[in-house]
């Protein structure tokens, strides 16, 4: 039975007025990182820290030049490494405004969305299934309620709840609680720190954590570290051996580690990956787990769902079968306008009392509710599921308004939709003779209704309706059956018999660009599969109109299966079908899990509360923006703002920029350091004594692992991004020819500096100011040619900085304060030209060793997409 309180919400400024007196609905945030904390972590990174020995030592010693260098290179260092995980924290925290959770709230006596911060105490709100409790609240109305209340409690049984009864109150719902079955009315009682989730938040840390990327380059950086010291630590022993000092070797010896490791990498990462995330907002993509950005880029299965994204999710009502006729639907949209057509001709309702009927049933058993265009001109809309919609749409065709069938026929109860059932049940009050009854209606799934209310005294009526429902299914409509019943006020009217009304065919179109987005996976070496709980004619048509499925794929029977197979074990490898129709929640987890035990990476999309568990077993759970429940959205990795597929696919894209600018971070900061640690280990050997300084050395990394290194993380997606195989999630950042690309420039990088050095001193020219700008040159011609577009006006900021740190080495030969703490010397024209030219050599390198594709064996998930 459904108890009813009313309860018409507060006035917008009352609500105003609590919210300035208690505060936003949110927890208590922690862990936000503070400027004086990330300055801490900046010096207490072991590189910085034997940087600032280093640094003493050298004002122990009375070398103020290189004091005043190692003391500018770690505030510089630090001041970029503090702006970059402030920027990111920022970035994060905006991530998670941008997806904390809608609710409907009742103000001035309208319904309305708002965001679930803004509720304040005596918020009428209404929740429905999939829904998450916003804060504590106590009913004011409940329709069989059931409500998981795990996450508090640890219980794994959902609890059921009530509304008031008699003059006592209704069940209290805690915050963070999930309403799994029915629909409620509340009003709120507590908000923010003082509800129950709010208690349990404020004993919690909430800072991010480090991403599995960041801690594998975190991994990497310690190992880079460990062979820096030990190569520094012979080109300290062999400068020794030479009778150099023993402070200008090993300051020389402590600059070079330093420099030989991008230590800056790991705020690199975090700043490309949040910022990756922020660009992924801009394409309608919400990143609720920054880790989700890395993972993307791996993506090698797409499993998504049919309605709403592969199709509109604006269903259209186009045909009424009755076992006495079959009437034809017209009009648009969810306007109520249209005409009902019977062979070829306009049908009067009123001489087809078995359409009226079916249509009346197809608004009591209905929660939607159509709203008129606010203006003129402007399109009808509503609130709730589109099935419901549509079938309000088409009945309003008839005459049939919701509100006057309510008032004439109330509802006394209802068993809401379960997708494992797949049906709604109503129960109203009619007066037949002078006495009350209870009409029930159930609409459902042509199969489940069948199974439960037929054949009985109706056989030949269920099998005409069977064959008819086949026959819609095969054109790719959704069919939904509805049947009636009546019994004695008292009387079990839940398990009460029915008889069938007849069938309601709908069609929901494909999206526009569905086919072009199934494409572009398959371009891309993802596999589209679809996972549906619609009969399987109709996901056939559906998948072969997208391009799911093609011609031949769609005629082998193992190409499509259902979820009654599935139990049967008649299907053995759950990786085969593309397409999966009548499915389970507990099958969508079989079909994820299948396919990652075979190494794939699979993201799923979905929007009810049974798509949860699924996406929370995915490698990416995609959750829809607009339709999708609370559940689903709380359960995603990502969620679609604009409810689209193609959005999935730009966010893939997002992913694969994101991880492609980090491996050429790699590649530029990782050569760049091994070029200078084998000038400073080979020169001595060639006749090059002291090859740079450690003042020299380290302006050098900050030019090159500074701004410029940052600016790469920020270059455009290359033009060929989506259109490679997906990289393999076991594959080291290192991998795929990155170590050896590495390697070969670096050598390239040293050589020309050598040679060029060695022209300089057989010239007696000053040759370590040459090795200096050639080195500073060559790695600033190394990050030009990584660009995977060279002529673009995308990320202005790399050439730029390029430019800035160009400035920079060359005030470093000219300018006089410069002069003296690097130790360097002016240059004539001619020689100044030499040197800056051998950029163009970095450049060519950079540019004659591009990354190479990602190569899959052909056993491997995704080469194959039929």
């Amino acid at each position: 039975m459904v108890t009813t309180v009313e309860g018409t919400g507060l006035t917008t400024a009352e609500a105003a007025r609590r919210l300035e007196q208690v505060g936003p609905n949110e927890l208590i945030q922690r862990g936000r990182i503070s400027v004086w904390s990330s300055i801490g972590l900046q010096l207490r990174d072991p590189l910085v820290a034997v940087l600032l020995a280093a640094c003493v030592l050298t004002l122990v010693t009375g070398d103020y030049p290189d004091a005043a260098v190692i003391a500018f290179v770690v505030l510089v260092n630090t001041t970029v490494g503090v702006t970059q995980e402030v920027r990111a924290d920022r970035a994060i925290t905006a991530l998670a405004q941008l997806s904390a959770p809608i609710v409907r709230v009742r103000r001035d006596g309208v319904e309305t969305s708002l965001p679930a911060a803004s509720l304040v105490p005596g918020d009428v709100v209404m929740l429905g299934e999939g829904d998450i409790v916003p804060a504590d609240c106590d009913l004011l109305e409940a329709s069989s309620v059931l409500v998981d209340e795990s996450a508090l409690t640890g219980e794994s049984i959902a609890v059921g709840k009530v509304g008031p009864r008699g003059e006592g109150p209704g069940d209290a719902l805690s915050s963070g609680t999930v309403v799994v079955k029915g629909r409620a009315v509340a009003v709120v009682a507590r908000t923010g720190a003082s509800s129950a989730l709010g208690q349990i938040a404020a004993l919690m840390d909430t800072r991010v954590q480090p991403t599995p990327l960041q801690r594998r380059l975190a991994e990497l950086g310690r190992t880079l570290a460990l062979v820096a010291v030990a190569l520094c630590s012979v080109v300290l022993v062999l400068g020794l051996a030479r009778g150099e000092p023993l402070e200008l070797m090993l300051v020389t010896a402590i600059s070079l580690a330093v420099a030989a490791v991008p230590e800056s990498l790991p705020a690199v990462v975090t700043l490309s990956l949040a910022l990756g995330a922020r660009r992924m907002v801009a394409r309608n993509a919400v990143v609720r787990r920054l880790p989700a950005v890395e993972t993307l880029g791996s993506v090698t299965i797409l499993a998504t769902d049919k309605t709403g994204t592969l199709t509109e999710a604006r269903m259209l009502v186009e045909e009424l079968w009755t076992p006495e006729h079959s009437v034809g639907v017209s009009g648009q949209g969810y306007a109520p306008h249209g005409a009902l057509v019977s062979a070829g001709a306009a049908l009067d309702p009123s001489r087809a009392p078995d359409v009226i009927e079916l249509l009346r049933a197809c608004v009591l058993c209905n929660d939607a509710h159509l709203t008129p265009p606010a203006r003129p001109g402007e399109p009808w809309s509503g609130l709730g599921d589109p099935t419901e919609l549509a079938l309000l749409s088409a009945a309003g065709k008839a005459g049939m308004r919701k509100n006057d069938l309510d008032r004439v026929l109330p509802r006394v109860g209802e068993v809401p939709f379960d997708s494992a059932t797949q049906r709604m049940t109503t129960a109203h009050v009619v007066v037949r003779d002078g006495e009350q009854r209870v009409l029930v209606v159930t609409k459902g799934s042509v199969e489940a209704l069948h199974t439960r209310h037929g054949p009985g005294r109706e056989a030949a009526v269920w099998r005409s309706a069977l064959v008819r429902a086949d026959d819609l299914a095969g054109q790719g409509f959704r069919v939904l059956a509805l049947t009636a019943g009546e019994v004695r006020m008292g009387a079990d009217w839940e398990n009460s018999p029915q008889r069938l009304l007849g069938l309601v065919a709908m069609n929901d179109p494909a999206k526009p660009a569905a086919r072009a987005t199934i494409e572009e996976c398959r371009t891309a070496g993802i596999v589209p599969v679809l996972i549906t709980g619609d009969h399987p004619a109709t996901a056939r048509a559906v998948a072969l109109r997208v391009g799911v499925l093609d011609p031949e794929g769609a005629d082998r029977t193992s190409s499509v299966v259902t979820g009654p197979q599935i139990t049967a074990g008649e299907v053995a490898d759950l990786t085969l079908p593309r397409v999966f129709a009548r499915t389970t929640p507990e099958q969508k987890l079989d079909i994820v899990q299948a396919w990652k035990d075979r190494g794939a990476v699979v993201a799923m999309t979905g929007d009810g509360v049974n798509d949860g568990p699924a996406l929370h077993r995915a490698d990416i759970g995609v959750a829809m923006g607009h339709r999708g429940t609370e559940v689903a959205r709380q359960s995603a990795d990502l969620v679609l703002a604009d409810d689209d597929l193609a959005t999935v696919v730009a966010a893939v894209q997002e992913g694969r920029r994101v991880y492609a600018n980090i491996r050429r971070f790699l590649v530029f900061g990782l050569s760049g350091g091994a070029a200078e640690i084998l000038v400073m280990l080979v020169g001595p050997f060639v006749g090059l004594v002291v090859p740079l300084v450690a003042a020299q050395i380290l302006w050098i990394n900050l030019l090159t692992h500074g701004i410029t290194g940052v600016a790469i993380g920020a270059e455009p997606v290359s033009p060929d991004a989506m259109n490679r195989p997906p990289r393999p999630s076991e594959q080291s950042v290192l991998g795929d020819g990155l170590w050896q690309r590495v390697v070969l420039i670096s050598v390239v990088l040293s050589a020309v500096t050598l040679a060029l050095g060695l022209w300089a001193h057989h010239d007696q020219r000053a040759w370590q100011t040459m090795i200096f700008l050639a080195l500073t040159c060559l790695q600033l011609g190394v990050a030009i040619g990584l660009r995977p577009v060279q002529l673009t006006r995308q990320n202005p900021l790399l050439p730029l900085a390029v430019a800035g740190s160009f400035v920079l080495g060359v005030a470093g030969v000219y300018v006089p304060v410069l002069q003296d703490l690097l130790g360097t010397s002016s240059l004539p024209a001619a020689d100044f030209a030499v040197a800056v030219a051998t950029g163009i050599l970095g450049w060519l390198i950079a540019r004659a060793t591009p990354a190479r594709s990602v190569r899959q064996s052909a056993g491997r998930p995704g080469g194959s997409t039929s």
